[in-house]
């Protein structure tokens, strides 16, 4: 059994935007991320998994539940050198490759930002020297390092974003939608550099998207969030090939199949909350279905899919 490098304990993240209304984007999830994994984590707009992978990293803080990564509660580090340390084993790639660098630095200084806060230099050359491997390690060269981030495409511009992530050497990255605003040929590459660059330096990866198929070809699991909970979580090709959950079974058939006439053919499943009641009393929680599978359900649903799946 691979280490847990990041465990997640009923994690909620609950929004006040004035009374009596309260935002749960995320409500109480819990599942683990191996070392050397990519755990895709995936579902529709506003389902809470860019809120999740935010409250990991700090960027809010959690309402409840508890974030140990490497056995260490994220969360109740409070000192400016225990962050700083933290900080430097998880980074994060973000969404947006136009808004997430300085306009007014360059390219070198944006990279080199994370170098100069831990202090991973010793003098401007041997700073330089790792800018320019960074650089070389994303698949750009030297030249760009003194150019400014409008100069670039935007494939070129997350290339920047994940050499800036790289640059303090970390053991975690969490990839916020990092391809969802690049066209379709540059996406590939983008995560074929990420798997690329996961197998020479060992990173664990949660890979936050909404792109179904992407997300299958990355990682090695899968988890599906719906409205602020975990309803699904298995090993990528379990998941495909045996989609437990409703929602999850929409969210897949919602997938374009490149044959014209099986496309036509198909019929699409929606999910609708309304038909998904449940009693008052009834106990939902994430239930091991068959090995590693995990489903959000009733111990009713738990029984149906146990008799269903069962070997």
């Amino acid at each position: 059994m691979a280490e847990k490098l990041l465990q997640i304990k009923n994690l909620k993240q609950h929004f006040n935007v004035g009374r009596p209304n309260m935002v749960k984007a995320v409500d109480g999830i819990t599942f683990d991320i191996y070392k050397g994994e990519t755990l895709g984590l995936v579902g529709e707009s506003g389902c809470g998994k860019s809120t999740t992978g935010r409250t990991i990293i700090r960027l809010y803080d959690a309402t409840d539940g508890q974030v140990l990564f490497e056995g260490e509660d994220v969360h109740g580090k409070k000192s400016a050198k225990e962050l700083k340390k933290f900080n430097r084993k998880m980074q994060m790639i973000f969404q947006d490759p136009y808004a997430s660098l300085n306009p007014r630095m360059t390219v070198a200084d944006i990279i080199a930002e994370g170098i100069d806060i831990h202090g991973l230099a010793k003098s401007k050359k041997e700073r330089m020297e790792r800018v320019y491997e960074l650089l070389e390690t994303v698949g750009l060269n030297k030249e760009h390092a003194n150019r400014y981030p409008h100069e670039f495409s935007g494939g070129q511009r997350q290339r920047i974003g994940i050499a800036r992530a790289l640059a303090v050497d970390p053991d975690f990255i969490i990839a916020d939608e990092p391809i969802s605003a690049l066209d379709v040929s540059i996406q590939a590459q983008v995560v074929n550099l990420m798997k690329k660059l996961q197998r020479e330096k060992g990173l664990t990866y949660l890979f936050i998207a909404h792109d179904l198929s992407m997300v299958k070809y990355i990682s090695d699991r899968i988890g599906v969030m719906y409205f602020g909970k975990l309803v699904e979580l298995a090993p990528a090709e379990d998941l495909y090939a045996n989609p437990m959950h409703p929602y999850t079974q929409s969210l897949l058939s919602a997938i374009p199949l490149p044959d014209p006439e099986t496309e036509r053919s198909r019929r699409r499943k929606s999910y609708d909350t309304a038909v998904h009641n449940y009693a008052e009393n009834e106990k939902l929680e994430m239930r091991e279905i068959t090995p590693g599978h995990f489903v959000y359900c009733s111990e009713k649903e738990y029984n149906e899919l146990k008799a269903q799946y069962a070997k």
